[in-house]
């Protein structure tokens, strides 16, 4: 199959990313193509010597391997993902997806239509501890690897991969895993988005390397630290109890959502309460840490009394000159400032223990801006800005992941789940409730993050949605998991992602608040996919190309093809589908008109025309091949009838 997106034919797989970039080049560049290749010395030449780095000495992350990891982002796959509809919730109305299987593949899968559409990333991948999962990437065969290794466990149930630190290239074999992930991860973030990964001292230093690369050492955020647990073990010489989030931004254009002040401070009223909120009275007007001036340095006079600068009275101005020079103390605001402020209800005079001082109102809700006489009171939310120790306080605790799975379980699932609230406070950080961001993470575990999301909706009656990708890995024997009857992760996530929302269904903010999700498996794709290498006979030549030509799917499968059609013709994972009850077609209304989908004819119907089909007036009509049962002529007459209706005939 072509691998053109639309013009008539459904591709064949995900995009390919070394033939995309090409093409860019030869768009901008076409003196340096030729015979369809990249001529690398005329590319030189054109960026001139200023931009081309030849010495053979450079900086940057390099490791054995990387040049393989590299193509392993760029190859496309002919994988798809399969409905799974026994395991969903709300198939019809949710805007959730839950995906099982190899985040490489899925990435790919994904580019389709989530290209620049993911607000937020969060992921929590292997640590690299030498005991802890690595993924088994087989750079050559793709999925053909991966469904072959999801068997899990060799002939002993013992794990396939781990990270040993015996092996050589410990370090390399994690980079190898990350590297393509986050190249792919990034073409899905919006142009605002960000990404954070939980990751801790064995790996932090890589990551933050193998992240510059990619997204650009300008755009890192932040590394928070994050508390693990109250205390470390005993005898270490040194107990560790934190990891850290390290947060990149796509681009310079990221703005995060700062949170109000909350402390107990702002407790005062005054009569701008409706439009400034409350206010605290925590600064004196008088300073004696900041470089005296001469002109901060000023006699105020208010309710009757006399002030300068250190809270003192004018009576006491000459024996305070006496003992030391006035170099001290000084007021913080000039002048003008002052009077405006005063003027403005800014300037309290409130008594202390050392006396009467003059202190500046701090409102919630207002501040006055301006300089050099030229002020105004300006209507400002006052917010905190971020720290990297935001993630300190116990809440953000392991001890709190394992409440958290206790609640929905009755017992501790894992021992290193991240808790709620970290990533609830991750989502409030950077997405917006009402705007329908989506939420992407690739190494889902058993759905925290699922979890942080529906709940934080719930409460602000957001509307975001999530994608979240986790491999069938076993569950450790004799685990509480593995003792309750789960067998692979993922289970305990879709598990996780049902209870928390039947845990919300009693208790929802709005009838429109989505705890459902659909249900997806990795598999190979449904139709066959040119395979064949040199060297075979002509009557298996002609038969493979019979089966490309020809393609019959799984005849109980026809929901499954759509799925997989619409998945490679750009369509959202949700998109929303309507069954045509039909004794001649298996067909489906897309996006209510956008595109009518005919997946088969019924297996003793008599197929005539697509009248009936053509008469809903779509924009679009997709007509899988088998639909036309070998009739030659019945495709013909559709091909000359869609011209006639201006409706673009897609070939399935």
């Amino acid at each position: 199959m072509s691998e053109e997106l639309f013009g008539g034919v459904v591709p064949s797989g995900s995009p390919d990313f070394r033939s995309e970039l090409a093409a860019k080049l030869a768009e901008l560049m076409p003196e340096v193509v030729a015979d369809g290749k990249v001529d690398v010395v005329k590319l030189q030449e054109l960026l001139g010597s200023d931009a081309v780095d030849d010495k053979l000495e450079r900086f940057g992350l390099f490791w054995p391997g990387k040049r393989r990891a590299l193509q392993a982002a760029q190859e496309s796959t002919t994988a798809t993902l399969v409905p799974d509809l026994e395991n969903s919730r709300d198939w019809d109305t949710t805007g959730n997806v839950f995906i099982e299987g190899d985040n490489l593949e899925v990435l790919k899968i994904l580019q389709r239509h989530y290209h620049g559409k993911i607000k937020m990333i969060y992921i929590d991948p292997p640590y690299n501890t030498g005991k802890d999962f690595v993924y088994p990437d087989n750079y050559k065969e793709g999925l053909a690897s991966y469904l072959e290794w999801t068997k899990q466990v060799n002939e002993e149930g013992k794990k396939v991969s781990t990270n040993s630190d015996t092996d050589g290239r410990y370090h390399s074999n994690w980079l190898s895993m990350m590297y393509p992930r986050l190249k792919l991860a990034k073409n899905l973030l919006t142009e605002d988005g960000v990404i954070f990964i939980s990751i801790d001292d064995h790996e932090l230093d890589n990551l933050i390397k193998l992240c510059n690369e990619i997204f650009g050492e300008q755009n890192l955020l932040s590394v928070f630290t994050r508390i693990t647990k109250r205390s470390g073990k005993s005898g270490d010489l040194i107990s560790s109890n934190h990891d850290y989030i390290v947060s990149f931004a796509k681009s310079s254009g990221v703005v995060l959502n700062r949170f109000r002040h909350t402390d107990d401070g702002f407790k005062f009223s005054d009569e701008f309460e409706a439009v400034r909120g409350k206010y605290k009275l925590n600064q004196t007007l008088d300073y004696g840490s900041i470089q005296y001036s001469p002109s901060l340095d000023y006699k105020i006079e208010l309710d009757g009394k006399i002030f300068i600068p250190g809270g003192v009275s004018e009576e006491a101005m000459e024996e305070r000159k006496s003992r030391k020079p006035r170099t001290d103390y000084c007021w913080r605001w000039s002048r003008d400032l002052f009077d405006f402020g005063l003027a403005n209800g800014f300037i309290v005079l409130n008594k202390s223990k050392n006396g009467w001082r003059i202190y500046t109102k701090t409102y919630q809700n207002a501040a006055i801006e301006g300089k050099n006489g030229l002020y105004r009171v300006i209507t400002k939310e006052r917010t905190k800005a971020f720290t990297s120790l935001d993630f300190v306080d116990n809440k953000f605790s392991n001890d709190n992941a394992k409440k958290n799975l206790k609640e929905i379980f009755d017992f501790p699932a894992f021992d290193y789940t991240k808790p709620v609230e970290m990533i609830k406070r991750l989502i409030e950080m950077t997405t917006d409730p009402q705007s329908n961001d989506i939420i992407l993470d690739f190494f889902a575990g058993s759905a925290t993050t699922a979890h942080a999301l529906l709940t934080l909706n719930n409460i602000d009656s957001g509307n975001r949605k999530c994608i979240l990708v986790q491999l069938p890995e076993p569950v450790p024997e004799n685990s509480a998991p593995a003792l309750k009857g789960f067998k692979t992760i993922s289970e305990v996530a879709r598990a996780r992602f049902n209870s928390i929302g039947d845990k919300l269904q009693t208790d929802l903010t709005n009838s429109s608040d989505d705890v459902g999700f659909r249900a997806f498996r990795l598999a190979e794709s449904n139709f066959p996919i040119w395979r064949v290498t040199s060297g075979v006979s002509k009557s298996e030549l002609e038969r493979h190309i019979n089966e490309i030509a020809y393609p019959i799917p799984d005849a109980g499968n026809s929901f499954g093809c759509l799925v997989e059609v619409l998945i490679k013709l750009g369509f959202s994972l949700n998109v929303p589908l309507r069954h045509l009850d039909s004794d001649v077609f298996e067909a489906y209304v897309v996006e209510e008109g956008l595109l009518l989908a005919v997946v088969a004819s019924k297996k003793d119907a008599e197929l005539e025309d697509f009248t009936p089909l053509l008469g809903l007036n779509p924009s679009r009509l997709l007509v899988m091949e088998e639909t036309y049962k070998g009739n030659d002529e019945l495709k013909t007459n559709l091909e000359q009838e869609c011209r006639n209706r201006e409706i673009e005939l897609i070939k399935g």
